[in-house]
C-alpha cells in the first residue's frame, strides 16, 4: 500500500511539474461588453466616450474603406507612451492602442500582455507591471466577457513568426532614410495628407525627444486597399487595423506583412494566407511610397 501510494505521489508530482511548465496561451483582443448603439455612429461614440472616461486620450479613429459596418477608435496612454519613451525604437508601433466596433454594438480591444510582449519580446519583464495596469483599465472602461482572435503562447510571442522562414517583428522593416528626424516625420504628414498612393492618416503619435514616431495609415484604394485582404482573412479581428509606419531616428519603417498580418490573425490557416498573397507586396509598395521612396 505504501509503495503504490508513493507512486501515486510521485505521479501527480510530475503531472503539477508538467503543468507548471507547460505553455500558456493567450489571444490578441479582449471581448468588451456589447454596446446599446443602433448604428455605427452611436456606436463609435459611446466607445470614445468610455474610453475618455477611463483616462485616455483619443487620436483617431478608422471606418476601413469596403468593410462594412465596422470602424477603429485608437487611444494612447500616458504611462504606456512613458514606458514606449524609455524603451525607444520600434516598440513605438504599438502606441496606438485598438479598439474595434461593430455597428451591431460588439466590441472588440487589442490584449496589452499579446501585443507588448510581441512589440516589446526580451524586454517585456520591465514593462509587465505598466501592461498589467492598462489590461485592467481597458477592462474598467470596456467591460471584457472573453477572448478571441487565435491562440499564441506566450513564450513564443517575443520571437513569432507565422512559421519557419517567414518575418519576424524586427525584419525587413526599412523602408527609407531622410535627412533628420523631422524630414522623415515631415514627409510621410504631407503625403498621407496628400493621399498618396489612396491612403490616409488615421492617427499620429509623435515623440520627439526620442525621435520615434508612428502613425496609423488607411489604405482606401478600392482594389488594393485593405477592404480586399480583411473581408477574405475576417473581419473580427477588426482591432488588427490600422497598419502602421513608423519613424525611428532618420529611418521610417513597417512592420513586414507576413509579420503583422499574422500577428493579428494569428488562427489563420495557410489556405486563407495565400489567398492574400499579393498584400504584402502591396502594403510594402504602398507605405514605401508614402515614406517618400521613389522607385529606381
Amino acid at each position: 500500500m505504501k509503495s503504490a501510494m508513493h507512486y501515486g505521489k510521485a505521479v501527480a508530482g510530475w503531472l503539477l511539474v508538467l503543468w507548471a511548465g507547460s505553455a500558456i496561451a493567450t489571444e490578441p483582443y479582449h471581448i468588451g461588453n456589447k454596446l446599446s448603439a443602433a448604428s455605427l455612429d452611436e456606436a463609435v461614440t459611446q466607445t470614445t466616450e468610455k474610453l475618455q472616461s477611463g483616462g485616455f486620450t483619443l487620436v483617431g479613429t478608422h471606418r476601413p474603406s469596403g468593410v462594412a459596418d465596422h470602424a477603429v477608435v485608437v487611444v494612447t496612454d500616458a504611462a504606456m507612451l512613458d514606458a514606449i519613451r524609455n524603451a525607444g525604437g520600434a516598440v513605438v508601433a504599438g502606441a496606438g492602442i485598438r479598439v474595434g466596433v461593430k455597428a451591431d454594438g460588439t466590441l472588440t480591444y487589442m490584449n496589452p500582455d499579446y501585443w507588448y510582449r510581441a512589440y516589446f519580446r526580451d524586454e517585456f519583464s520591465a514593462v509587465e507591471p505598466t501592461v498589467k495596469a492598462l489590461d485592467s483599465r481597458l477592462q474598467a472602461a470596456l467591460g471584457k466577457t472573453g477572448d478571441m482572435g487565435g491562440d499564441v503562447d506566450e513564450e513564443d510571442l517575443a520571437d513569432y513568426n507565422y512559421m519557419m522562414g517567414m518575418e519576424q517583428f524586427d525584419d525587413d522593416t526599412l523602408l527609407t532614410e531622410a535627412a533628420s528626424f523631422d524630414a522623415a516625420v515631415k514627409t510621410i504628414q504631407d503625403n498621407l495628407a496628400a493621399g498618396v498612393g489612396k491612403t490616409a492618416k488615421v492617427y499620429e503619435i509623435i515623440l520627439p525627444e526620442q525621435q520615434i514616431a508612428v502613425f496609423g495609415v488607411a489604405f482606401n484604394d478600392t482594389e488594393r486597399g485593405e477592404g480586399w485582404w480583411v473581408n477574405k482573412i475576417g473581419t473580427e479581428n477588426i482591432a488588427g487595423l490600422p497598419y502602421e509606419i513608423f519613424v525611428v531616428g532618420k529611418e521610417s519603417h513597417a512592420m513586414f506583412a507576413r509579420y503583422r498580418l499574422a500577428i493579428a490573425w494569428p488562427s489563420l490557416g495557410m489556405g486563407t494566407f495565400m489567398g492574400i498573397s499579393k498584400a504584402p507586396g502591396i502594403i510594402y509598395d504602398t507605405l514605401f511610397a508614402v515614406a517618400g521612396g521613389v522607385d529606381d
